[in-house]
């Protein structure tokens, strides 16, 4: 008899301890940046306890369910991994992602969506050859110059950004070629017609691309084998 009264009570303790449990558990919400204000959009954010992945979303915002004293483990392509250990008063987490040094890098953080050019960075201006007959033009100076708000083409071939920004060093922006950096002679000997997009940015997000980033960069995208 005693044994037949002791199995209600002991199954009562189970079901509240799952409950107990279960209790624990709550949702967290966040969001993903670069450089402060750049949102990061398709990182992973990953619960330590249950390895639950979720991405972020268009806005680098995250929901995620954890355990009271759980750990988040964010990671996207060219940026460096970061964890971050949550407590009971945790509802919030706001991350700011740290780009990995190198082209490669930044290939991954723009070029393949996590930072997304048309999306998110600001003051960014385009032409591509869908807008532009490119064949039109002998060489790529002619091509950008006049079609740019704020450039200047110099005839010894700097491209100037928003003006003269330093007296002793060069003010010319930075050209980066698919993804690498080049110099005025590599661009001059590029001809308009293998080139499907220019893209100039002109603000403080050009900090992605380190201090040469500062006058400004030029990004110049060749067209590929199904283009």
């Amino acid at each position: 008899m005693k044994i037949n009264f002791l199995k209600p009570i002991v199954l009562a303790l189970l079901i509240l301890g799952v409950f107990q449990l279960k209790a624990q558990d709550k949702i967290i919400q966040g969001v993903v940046t670069t450089f402060d204000s750049i949102v990061v959009i398709g990182a992973d954010v990953q619960a330590k306890s249950s390895k639950l992945v979720v991405k972020t979303d268009t806005l680098g915002q995250f929901n995620i369910t954890v355990s009271q004293s759980d750990k988040l483990k964010i990671s996207a392509k060219g940026f460096i991994t970061t964890h971050v250990k949550l407590n009971e008063k945790t509802k919030l987490v706001a991350v700011n992602l740290k780009l990995k040094p190198g082209d490669k890098a930044r290939e991954y953080a723009v070029g393949y969506g996590y930072v997304k050019d048309a999306e998110r960075l600001n003051a960014v201006s385009q032409m591509t050859s869908d807008d532009v007959d490119f064949s039109q033009y002998s060489n790529f100076y002619d091509l950008i110059r006049g079609r740019f708000a704020g450039v200047e083409v110099r005839a010894n071939g700097d491209i100037i950004v928003r003006g003269v920004n330093s007296i002793n060093s060069s003010s010319a922006a930075l050209i980066v070629l698919d993804g690498v950096q080049v110099n005025q002679s590599v661009v001059s000997s590029l001809s308009p017609i293998n080139i499907k997009s220019i893209d100039v940015i002109k603000d403080g997000s050009a900090a992605i691309y380190g201090s040469r980033g500062a006058n400004g960069v030029v990004l110049i995208e060749t067209k590929r084998g199904n283009d």
